[in-house]
């Protein structure tokens, strides 16, 4: 509304302004608000879609073919075998499916062994890290240096010093402390699951530690010192506040290292070359083998598969008993 003088009376009257003078404010488009945040996740789709969701879905249909050497330039022309691969898989009475069960056994008892080390190195580190003093950054970055280094750097390392003639390992505990007979073998034989257990379990706690060392910082410091004041000691503190304060951060944690874990094909690859003892025979490294020695990438495929829906079955209930643990908790 704008105020104008009438002609001849001096007296200005108001008149309202038409809806054509007032400026216009262009709204974004629909396509602009909400397509934006689809289209900026465009390419990570894309590359999800070429890296794991294409060779996912091809390896589910080579499961189900007769793919071997003989059809391996063009594979399309493989006949197709059914349930055939997955039936001699789970076959256990059969060669073939008795080495698939205890490679399946030895990966979820070094599972088990890796992940719990972890998270009880990791925790016990956060902890001990906690309180200020002298040299405690130093401390934190000589922790977090098996994280950084590169898998095929720091296994080889370690490989050469698990040698057994010349190895560091056996140089200290045979030649300099006295607690052999004789240098053992550490890298065939039943030694070779220690070994493994140890590469691992360097090379993933760090991880844990760098979690939990990041959850502990959400925790309030008067919680720790009203306990202290009640006379709560550093256990009672570590059990009644840091542990139920860190559970949802431990049970993403745990999730993560178990996948890691289960998966971990580098590692045994690089230590223990194609062929891995026995007593380290993975199910990633032996599901390789079954493919890439014995060229059956059929069998190989249809392992494969068998793995991704055991690790979906326990995600999926690892996932619903905590998520009800939390509702239990928070009501």
């Amino acid at each position: 509304m704008t105020l104008t003088a009438a002609p001849g009376t001096g007296q200005r009257t108001a008149r309202k302004d038409s809806p054509a003078s007032a400026p216009r404010r262009r709204r974004p488009g629909r396509l602009r608000r909400v397509g934006l945040p689809y289209l900026l996740l465009l390419p990570a789709l894309v590359l999800e879609l070429l890296v794991h969701l294409v060779p996912m879905a091809i390896g589910i249909v080579v499961s189900f073919k007769e793919l071997t050497r003989f059809h391996i330039r063009d594979w399309g022309t493989a006949p197709w075998a059914g349930l055939d691969n997955y039936s001699l898989a789970v076959d256990f009475d059969a060669p073939v499916g008795e080495a698939l069960l205890k490679s399946f056994l030895t990966t979820c008892l070094f599972t088990l062994c890796s992940v719990g080390l972890c998270w009880l190195l990791g925790v016990a580190a956060a902890v001990f890290l906690q309180e200020g003093f002298r040299g405690r950054g130093f401390l934190r970055t000589v922790f977090l240096v098996p994280y950084a280094l590169p898998v095929y750097a720091a296994v080889i390392t370690w490989a050469f010093m698990f040698q057994r003639d010349n190895g560091l390992i056996n140089h200290v505990l045979h030649d300099q402390l006295g607690l052999t007979d004789s240098p053992p073998f550490w890298l065939i034989g039943e030694n070779s699951f220690i070994t493994l257990l140890v590469v691992s379990v360097w090379k993933g706690w760090p991880f844990a530690f760098l979690i939990i060392m990041a959850g502990l910082q959400n925790i309030p410091r008067e919680i720790y010192e009203a306990a202290a004041l009640d006379g709560a000691g550093i256990w009672q503190q570590i059990r009644r506040i840091t542990l139920p304060s860190l559970r949802p951060v431990n049970q993403v944690l745990v999730l993560v290292l178990f996948l890691w874990t289960f998966n971990d094909f580098n590692t045994p690859f690089v230590l223990f070359g194609r062929a891995a003892p026995e007593a380290a025979d993975l199910i990633s490294l032996h599901i390789y083998q079954s493919s890439f020695q014995t060229w059956n990438f059929g069998a190989g495929s249809a392992m494969s598969v068998l793995l991704l829906l055991f690790l979906l079955v326990v995600t999926g209930a690892y996932l619903l008993l905590t998520s009800r643990g939390r509702k239990t908790t928070d009501a």
